[in-house]
């Protein structure tokens, strides 16, 4: 993985692939017991875990042009500050945004930049026709940021736990493509 693979450039940010060196800005933000709270189980990530994670992610480039990636500040390419991909948990077939912003840069409307940039990135250069996002029903600050970026609300989805999602949807016509 390389530092040099942009996927995407906004006003703010620099979206771009993984690389092993971001373990440590993984940490900081998959070890945030808060920022954890609407990712997943809510379960924090070990550093086995982020490591495990790098080499997924480095197999999903391989097999399908995309994955996690690293937001970065414009002006400090250095600095992470979240990170964001098209994934497909589970094998899913449709592809899913995800994403997770350090503490320091919530509410800065950073998250919907990415979510903005990468649905682009995923039509424009894979030729991806639909998007899903899920989030928990009660995380409002994830609801604003989809549909603030052109997702509409779809079906909720049932979890093999017993717990709902709110399934949000954009096909390439509502990207402004």
């Amino acid at each position: 993985m390389s530092r040099e693979v942009i996927v995407a450039v906004t006003r703010r940010l620099i979206v771009r692939r993984l690389d092993p060196g971001d373990r440590a800005a993984m940490l900081e933000v998959y070890g945030d017991r808060d920022a954890m709270r609407w990712v997943g189980d809510g379960d924090v990530l070990s550093a086995a875990e982020c490591d495990r994670w790098l080499e997924v992610t480095a197999e999903n480039y391989r097999r399908r042009g995309y994955g996690m990636f690293a937001m970065t500040d414009r002006t400090a390419p250095d600095e992470v500050v979240g990170f964001i991909g098209l994934v497909h948990p589970g094998s899913q077939p449709e592809p899913e945004v995800k994403y997770a912003l350090r503490r320091a840069s919530w509410g800065q409307g950073l998250a919907t930049e990415a979510v903005q940039a990468v649905i682009r990135y995923g039509f424009a250069d894979h030729g991806l026709t639909r998007i899903i996002a899920t989030t928990a029903p009660e995380n409002a600050a994830s609801h604003r940021v989809l549909r603030k970026a052109g997702f509409r609300d779809a079906r909720p989805r049932a979890n093999e736990d017993g717990t709902w999602d709110r399934v949000f949807v954009i096909d390439c016509t509502g990207a402004g493509r």
